[in-house]
């Protein structure tokens, strides 16, 4: 009997010298059942897991998703698989390491309001890569619906593998109808983007940013930026008057409380910064901690909201110990460094600074935005909310 198009796939998968880690919730576990069916799957797949409740989603994300299912859900489930594969393989060349998540709502015992849809993603050092596709619903059954699924899956990883896929694709894509095209994106990594997921350097002026020795950065705005908005150029505009100086927006990849950013996040949110403030000085960095940002930039000025200044001041952020925020402090004081607290609606209220009881050490860094200077009740998660 010749071996099937899928049986060829894995085979070549497993000859590859790649090793993954798969994240599948709500479809496409058949395609772990594929691999490791065929011989040779202990070469690739370090582990396989699926978080298939939002409890379990959100544990292996790390945090409450906008959407279960979604292609940025589906990223960030790649990139936690690629986090996951450098903790299993550590000694492995991180280029060999592939990160693949999907997510999808098919065909089930109860009726659906939305599309039938799939998400797959591959996170690699090299790239991030997306693949949606929209299949019409009732033209088949869930057992179908999920074969398709795992197939989109299966071809995925091929092509992060670097083997040839064209026979896959093809049998893949002769089970869609003309009204079930495949959307997919791509984002390669700049050199530089790479070398701040793989720890290889810690800051990246990117190329519309000038760091020149006569535009020393002395006022940094860090920020998610997700998605930017006219409230954040308001801010770098109050402080660039109230300092006299060039407000440079941070992007950090690494966040306390969230996964590093894909490629395809970091260019999204580069072009946006620039549409929403024209002419803007970014700086990409690996810098999740304003420890980190104070050794990076001493004696500059941070820009933050109340929201954040909570957070520096929350001892969970150091793991409740209580001399680890000491020393936190106690560092980027020595490094000259200060806040300019802007005013935030925390809870259904706008706080400013006086509006908070800060330990003493931190307060003394901080400087007030009255509201009367600024106020904006305008935030990302709204935005995002609206999309």
């Amino acid at each position: 009997m010749n071996p099937t198009p899928w049986t060829k796939l894995v085979t070549a998968i497993h000859a590859s010298d790649r090793q993954a880690v798969i994240a599948v919730t709500g479809g496409a576990s058949k395609a772990i059942s594929q691999l490791l069916k065929i011989p040779g799957a202990s070469s690739t797949v370090l582990e396989a897991v699926v978080p298939y409740s939002l409890p379990a989603l959100e544990l292996w994300l790390g945090g409450t998703p906008d959407q279960a299912c979604s292609e940025r859900t589906a990223r960030a489930m790649a990139m936690s698989s690629w986090m996951r594969a450098k903790e299993l393989a550590p000694a492995a060349d991180q280029y060999t390491l592939i990160g693949v998540g999907a997510t999808a709502s098919l065909a089930s015992n109860r009726p659906k309001l939305g599309d039938h849809r799939v998400h797959v993603a591959v996170q690699t050092a090299n790239a991030t890569t997306s693949a949606t596709l929209v299949l019409v619903k009732g033209h088949r059954d869930r057992k179908k619906e999920e074969w398709l699924a795992a197939k989109l899956l299966l071809v995925l990883l091929g092509e992060a593998c670097g083997v040839e896929i064209s026979t896959g694709t093809t049998a893949l894509e002769a089970q869609l109808t003309h009204d079930e095209p495949l959307e997919r994106r791509q984002q390669a990594a700049e050199a530089e983007w790479r070398e701040l997921l793989l720890g290889e350097r810690k800051i990246f002026a990117t190329p519309n940013s000038d760091t020149g020795d006569d535009v020393p950065v002395q006022i940094v705005f860090p920020g998610a930026f997700n998605p930017p908005h006219t409230a954040h150029q308001r801010i770098a505009d109050v402080a660039s008057r109230r300092l006299n100086q060039k407000v440079f927006f941070e992007l950090s990849i690494t966040n306390v409380d969230k996964l590093p950013l894909d490629f395809i996040e970091i260019g999204e949110r580069l072009d946006s910064l620039r549409q929403v403030s024209e002419g803007a000085h970014v700086l990409l960095t690996d810098a999740p901690t304003f420890r980190v940002k104070s050794a990076l930039f001493p004696g500059c000025t941070f820009l933050v909201g109340t929201d954040t200044l909570q957070r520096i001041a929350n001892p969970h952020y150091y793991d409740g110990n209580q001399a680890a925020y000491d020393e936190a402090v106690t560092q980027i004081a020595q490094r000259g460094c200060r806040f300019l607290v802007f005013g935030r609606e925390v809870e259904g209220k706008f706080l400013v600074l006086s509006d908070l009881s800060i330990p003493p050490a931190l307060a003394q860094l901080c400087s007030e935005v009255p509201a009367t200077e600024f106020r904006e009740d305008i935030s990302s998660t709204y935005l995002r909310q609206q999309d």
